[in-house]
């Protein structure tokens, strides 16, 4: 009888051992998969820091998307894309501008997401950080000129300090809210960015500031691209989007070159991809014709 209770007692141990065992194991997996970088997904392989703005009185999450064949010793630059919204919009285009590199032969680039870390309301203070200020007072809103001096007097030269960052080829992109802080640095600074997308852009509030005469610019070679899905879900946005861009294209005095895009079957968020590759051959055409050429050239003198 005695040997039948500690068999079972030896049983019990035994089973409680081995649950024990696999808990930690399931624990020291998911402890290490939390750990696991970006390294490990090539198309995204790059960096992370966080940013306690002074100016803004936030921190930001940013995170670095390096070209391919990156080399921190190499005696090169590379334009800069910065993403609004990185929370999500990094791993989409961050990734994706390397197909557009291979496909469309538009120049490799570092990729910065500025992200808020969450999509809480209390966290992620995106409606406030990319709006002017509205007529009514609005609390929520009118963030976007403290943003704008984030972007240029710490972002930026935290970014270009640190990587090999070409300081004249920066390039913003932003949808739908961000759109509008796309377009009113490009009606504030012109020169602080080569290439703005706004994709989808919001412009309320005050949306005869985007109407307005911009600030002067010193710079011949800044591209405004916007954007607009024809089933965007938002009515307002679509027609507020196309009689901008009616308006412009019979003005002389924009500071810089304006594409416009639309969308077919292009929805409100969907289409960012659309847009992020509509905006990049049309900033980067130049160099984009340029790298034709040369391939080209490359694949005659093979044949020959």
């Amino acid at each position: 009888m005695k040997n039948h209770v500690w068999l079972l007692i030896f049983t019990l141990l035994l089973a409680g051992n081995l649950a024990g065992c696999q808990k930690s194991e399931k624990n020291s997996t998911t402890d290490t998969a939390a750990r696991i970088p970006l390294d490990f997904l090539p198309a995204l392989y790059g960096d992370y820091f966080k940013l306690d703005s002074e100016i803004v009185g936030r921190p930001y999450h940013i995170y670095v998307r390096f070209p391919e064949g990156y080399d921190e010793t190499a005696d090169r630059r590379y334009p800069v894309v910065y993403l609004l919204d990185g929370d999500s919009l990094f791993p989409i285009l961050a990734a994706n501008h390397l197909f557009l590199h291979y496909d469309d032969q538009i120049p490799e680039a570092i990729v910065v997401g500025i992200a808020y870390g969450s999509f809480e309301p209390g966290v992620n203070m995106r409606s406030y950080d990319f709006s002017t200020a509205a007529a009514d007072g609005d609390p929520e809103q009118g963030g976007a000129a403290d943003f704008l001096a984030f972007l240029e007097r710490e972002l930026l030269p935290r970014v270009e300090s640190s990587y090999l960052a070409d300081s004249q080829q920066r390039i913003l992109f932003g949808q739908s809210r961000g759109g509008h802080l796309v377009l009113y640095s490009a009606f504030a600074q012109p020169d602080l960015f080569r290439g703005r997308i706004a994709s989808n852009p919001t412009f309320l509030p005050n949306k005869e500031q985007f109407h307005a005469a911009p600030a002067r610019t010193d710079r011949e070679d800044l591209t405004l691209v916007v954007t607009s899905g024809s089933d965007d879900h938002y009515p307002q946005l679509r027609e507020d989007a196309l009689a901008w861009h009616e308006r412009w294209k019979e003005r002389g005095d924009a500071p810089w070159s304006i594409a416009f895009s639309s969308i077919p079957g292009g929805t409100h968020a969907a289409s960012s991809v659309d847009s992020y590759r509509f905006g990049m051959n049309r900033i980067f055409e130049r160099e984009i014709r340029a790298m034709r050429q040369k391939l080209a050239e490359a694949r005659s003198a093979a044949t020959h």
